[in-house]
């Protein structure tokens, strides 16, 4: 796979109506009860101009079905998991296993990508679908992989997402060793925190307990789309060269 171009490449752009649909949704959503404010449209296409149109908006797709199948669903949580750059908590014992590992971006998005989608996985959701989108997002310098590596070179955690402007918005992390998720997104705050700029964000999409202990917090939709705004207005940082030139 050839690597991400930066800057990135903008896709012709996305229908006023889809962009007019969403906002809608999220409109819709502050005042249903409970967990069906979660889910802001249902359907659509995964083609690169209507998901960037969708994360800045603060919303991602993720299928309705069993396995992530269709109907797509996109979601705009009302609690979001947020993750401050540069404020990653490292325990010693992860800071002992984060030795071990190396850490790159965009040198496999493929391999992550396919160990994220893996259908034995709990919880599984990233169907044929997904992965072309999010493939066809990597090639115009979207969406972005951070690989973790043993000793040997081999891939043995990672996680994938996509930058826009200050936002790293991830979409999912896996690992084979222990600590190797962790040490992906350690390796991610560093990156996306380097420059010290406020406005930039890491979205998780939801906190869990596991997510917690490294830091990550829960902000409302209405705080998260307000800090949105600011993110998008930042400039965007080259994560794969930013990690070549530290070796």
């Amino acid at each position: 796979m050839s690597p991400a171009p930066f800057p990135p490449i903008e896709p012709p752009g996305s229908s006023a109506l889809w962009e007019g649909y969403l906002r809608a949704g999220l409109q819709a959503a502050e005042t249903a009860p409970g967990d069906v404010g979660e889910v802001v449209g249902v359907g659509g296409r995964l083609d690169p101009a209507s998901l960037l149109a969708a994360y800045r908006h603060g919303i991602f797709p993720m299928g309705l079905g069993e396995g992530g199948t269709p109907p797509m669903g996109w979601w705009c949580p009302r609690w979001r998991g947020v993750l401050e750059p540069g404020t990653v908590h490292v325990s010693r014992s992860l800071r002992r296993s984060l030795r071990r590992f190396t850490v790159t971006v965009d040198e496999d998005f493929a391999g992550v990508l396919a160990a994220c989608a893996d259908p034995d996985r709990d919880g599984f959701w990233i169907t044929d679908a997904i992965r072309g989108a999010y493939t066809e997002l990597h090639a115009l310098g979207w969406a972005h992989s951070v690989e973790v590596r043993d000793d040997d070179g081999a891939l043995v955690g990672g996680l994938y997402g996509v930058a826009i402007g200050g936002l790293f918005a991830g979409e999912s992390m896996f690992h084979h060793v222990t600590d190797a998720s962790k040490a992906a997104l350690v390796g991610l705050d560093r990156l996306v925190g380097a420059d010290g700029d406020p406005r930039r964000i890491i979205d998780v999409q939801w906190r869990t307990p596991h997510l917690g202990t490294l830091g990550v917090v829960e902000v409302h939709r209405r705080e998260y789309l307000t800090r949105l705004e600011h993110a998008l207005q930042a400039p965007a940082l080259d994560l794969a060269a930013m990690v070549r030139g530290s070796r």
